[in-house]
């Protein structure tokens, strides 16, 4: 028994509109930072910074940035979270890695950034040494009160693996 099909439409060869614009190029981008800790009074205090968003919007957060020419994840979160609290530390151990992608308007962005355990070594809060300016605010906040601050859900997770770790 034969099936017997509709017929295709009947139109001519399919046009694009020329004026759709091609796919975004995607660029991968690395980041690094993550949880310095200092311990007062018995009680462990993360610095957290406040930068606006692409929307405006001030939001807390923990310090991060690019990796610069050929220093690896750990030197870079050593170095980015110096210049955006003003705080020296030394890492103790890695946390751990998010990846997430986003769109700008002329490309899509592959960004994995890698979290850090540190301990504070020295230094005083600041943020007049961010030679992007990112960093508007600085301040410590006790661990276990942190995630109400932190407006990203993947950087109150890894605030939880830290304070885990901690409580060891």
């Amino acid at each position: 028994m034969s099936r017997k099909y509709p017929a295709p439409p009947a139109h001519g060869p399919r046009r694009t509109n020329s004026a759709r614009r091609s796919p975004l190029p995607i660029v991968n981008e690395t980041s690094a930072g993550g949880v310095i800790i200092s311990v007062r009074d018995g009680h462990a205090y993360v610095a957290v910074i406040a930068r606006r968003n692409r929307g405006g919007r001030l939001e807390w957060c923990l310090p991060k940035g690019h990796l610069e020419g050929t220093e690896t994840a750990e030197q870079a979160a050593v170095r980015e979270i110096s210049e955006e609290t003003g705080i020296h530390g030394h890492v103790l151990r890695h946390l751990a890695s998010i990846d997430y992608w986003f769109s700008g308007h002329d490309r899509r962005v592959h960004k994995v950034v890698h979290h850090f355990l540190l301990e504070a070594l020295h230094g005083t809060l600041t943020v007049e040494n961010d030679p992007d300016h990112e960093a508007e605010m600085v301040e410590w906040v006790r661990i276990d009160r942190v995630s109400t601050r932190l407006a990203y859900p993947n950087e109150r997770r890894i605030v939880g693996v830290a304070r885990t770790l901690l409580e060891k």
